[in-house]
């Protein structure tokens, strides 16, 4: 597509800012939608935490949302939604219920308390400032791997992270991903570089370096980070397309099969997977059944990338005991692997 940045910011009406505090070793990514945007959600993992996320089921009232956030800090990172609605109200943003507006910010956290950051913030924790200075940091232009919401994010044997992709459909439709990996499980195949997202990459925006021939042994073994609820992969597509608040919902529903093809496992127990589907509607032509699907399924393909993105992208924190980096263990340029 002309411009293309390989973003979620490639769909129109909407704006990504970062904030992360290295010496916490977190962050915060907001969604800034240009004008109010229809949106829904679905949370398929077991261990979800959320912020008003049920005003996004079609058969609630508030129909549009102004943002959407993604933050770091278990439970404390929901703060952070209160320092969108701040900044967002000083723009005269909101809701209108008579004279007052209230801006609709719905988000979710991911738990990176035990990443080695000093997490030691006295009676505040700083998730509401990082919030406010994300939302006033929003623009076309971010970052991915160790920023916002994936600063302090891990997988089970890597450095998670933030990650984006964008992708069209072939009538038009701009489709765009943006997330924060912190999974039980693994966006790699067994010991080695290969994603298994590889048949979904476009280019070698992760490495091209396709699926291992022959798979290792130990490929379909589940390798998880921890035994503890401390993993959620949380995320947000897109889509220029016009839809209804159902069509948002069915849209997020099928995003997930994108968590299915990136990571494993994913989905768990142990999981707080969790995707938001928004539309800006930018484009005129409203879809029909047949490109409904396709969104979806682009959809689901455009985040498995941004997934392997965030692991592609990311560094290693500074801290005593930090899993290591893809970076770190292999060549963005290729790996060989020693001979047997």
């Amino acid at each position: 597509m002309t411009g293309c940045l390989n973003l979620i910011t490639d769909v129109p009406g909407l704006a990504v800012g970062n904030a992360e505090d290295a010496r916490l070793a977190s962050g915060v990514t907001v969604v800034v939608f240009d004008e109010p945007a229809v949106a829904s959600v679905a949370i398929h993992g077991g261990a979800p935490g959320v912020r008003d996320t049920a005003l996004l089921e079609p058969e609630m009232t508030v129909e549009r949302i102004d943002a959407l956030a993604l933050s770091g800090g278990s439970s404390f990172g929901l703060d952070a939604m209160g320092g969108v609605l701040a900044a967002l109200q000083e723009q005269g943003r909101g809701f209108a219920i008579g004279d007052a507006r209230v801006p609709i910010v719905p988000g979710a956290i991911l738990f990176d308390l035990l990443n080695g950051g000093d997490k030691n913030w006295g009676r505040k924790p700083p998730y509401w400032d990082l919030g406010f200075e994300a939302a006033t940091k929003a623009g076309r232009m971010f970052g991915l791997g160790v920023a916002g919401a994936g600063h302090g994010a891990n997988t089970a044997n890597l450095k998670g992270g933030l990650g984006s992709a964008s992708a069209i459909t072939s009538n038009g439709y701009r489709v765009g991903a943006i997330v924060a990996v912190n999974s039980l499980g693994q966006a790699t195949i067994g010991d080695g570089p290969h994603f298994w997202a590889a048949p979904f990459e476009r280019g070698a925006e992760f490495g091209g370096l396709s699926w291992p021939t022959p798979a290792p042994s130990s490929a379909l073994d589940m390798r998880l980070q921890t035994d503890r609820l401390e993993n959620t992969t949380i995320a947000i597509v897109a889509t220029d397309a016009p839809l209804t608040k159902s069509q948002a919902k069915r849209l997020a529903v099928q995003a997930h099969d994108g968590m299915a093809h990136a990571l494993r496992p994913s989905h768990a127990a142990l999981d707080g997977d969790i995707v938001f589907a928004a539309s800006t509607a930018r484009s005129a032509p409203p879809p029909d059944a047949r490109d409904l699907a396709e969104i979806g399924m682009i959809a689901a393909d455009t985040l498995a990338r941004a997934i392997a993105r965030a692991i592609f992208e990311a560094t290693s924190l500074p801290c005593d005991g930090a899993l290591p980096a893809w970076r770190d263990l292999f060549s963005a340029d290729g790996w060989n692997p020693a001979p047997s």
